[in-house]
């Protein structure tokens, strides 16, 4: 029986290798170097590295690769033209981390409205706070939700619950509450809060500059659990200066980590999460396995892979 060999990182075999199909030929790999040599026999690959340098460098080497498999949501660590080129199908984390994402920037929300981390602060050093240092509330606020795929829909309920409106901004809007791509900018001034979960790619490159901030209530509030690229972080950091925002929470900078001695840390009105929102959880490797098997048995007999990413869009 001719087996298929598939490129597949040591920090997986756990929950994978005794549930392998037999038509499948492991090759195990830990570091960059040794994915290297593996990746041009590789059919199938699954190859996550931090470092999206080292990524890129490695998939670019698997040239037989015919499906290639992420636990991340977003490919902006992959040779895209490459795979494109050689017809390799790509399946992506998208909404592995949903839940989790999604509960974070309610969290993050509440943290800004409450300013809880003032009571913390106010907590270790045993002060007992006679007044609430945070007085907004979430109920009866209007929020612009960028990006409405697999962490978006999970957003919108949420703040729903919370008695907000939620509006959001997709390529077809669907509903009352949806708007196009062109239109929200000019809405900005409307809402509250504004959180981006969009895909990082050309369109949304630095898609929050110092227009769209000044466009936005002083009372206002930006919440990214996207990528750091979607929004010009210079400008940010002026507007966060200026007080022409209220606040914002990012789960996501440029670069990561974010250096010790970048001003962001010093803000008051900044709040940093290091990129932690969609590893809030203990279910994301079990999830992300247990989808990679369904899909072997769906390519085994040939049937669609889900989620595919659509390279031309890059998401």
């Amino acid at each position: 029986m001719t087996k298929t060999p598939a490129l597949l990182s040591n920090l997986i075999k756990p929950l994978l290798e005794s549930r392998l199909p037999d038509w499948i030929e492991p090759h195990w790999f830990m570091t960059k170097d040794e994915a290297l040599e593996l990746a041009p026999q590789a059919e199938i690959a699954w190859v996550d590295l931090y470092d999206k340098q080292e990524m890129f460098e490695v998939i670019s080497h698997a040239t037989n690769i015919k499906w290639l498999n992420s636990i991340y949501a977003g490919v902006d660590g992959m040779p895209l033209d490459a795979l494109k080129e050689r017809n390799t199908i790509v399946t992506n984390g998208a909404g592995i981390n949903a839940i989790t994402i999604a509960e974070y920037v309610v969290m993050a929300m509440l943290n800004i409205a409450k300013e809880y981390r003032k009571v913390i602060e106010a907590a270790q050093k045993h002060q007992w706070l006679q007044d609430s240092p945070g007085k907004m509330e979430l109920f009866g606020g209007k929020a612009l939700l960028l990006g409405y795929g697999a962490i978006g829909q999970l957003i919108e309920p949420r703040l729903k619950a919370f008695g907000m409106e939620v509006d959001i901004v997709r390529r077809t809007p669907k509903s009352a509450h949806a708007i196009g791509p062109d239109a929200w900018r000019a809405k900005l001034g409307d809402y509250d809060w504004v959180i981006l979960a969009v895909p990082a790619t050309d369109e949304t490159d630095a898609m929050i500059g110092k227009a769209e901030l000044d466009a936005m209530k002083n009372s206002a509030c930006l919440v990214n659990i996207a990528r750091g690229s979607v929004i010009d972080q210079d400008a940010l950091v002026e507007a966060l200066q200026k007080r022409t925002i209220h606040a914002a929470h990012l789960d996501v900078t440029t670069p990561e980590p974010l250096p010790e001695d970048n001003i962001l840390w010093t803000l008051d009105n900044a709040h940093i999460s290091m990129h932690l929102s969609g590893r809030a959880q203990n279910l994301m490797f079990i999830r992300s396995a247990n989808r990679f098997l369904e899909n072997l048995d769906r390519y085994h007999k040939g049937e669609p892979l889900e989620p595919q990413v659509n390279l031309d869009l890059g998401y």
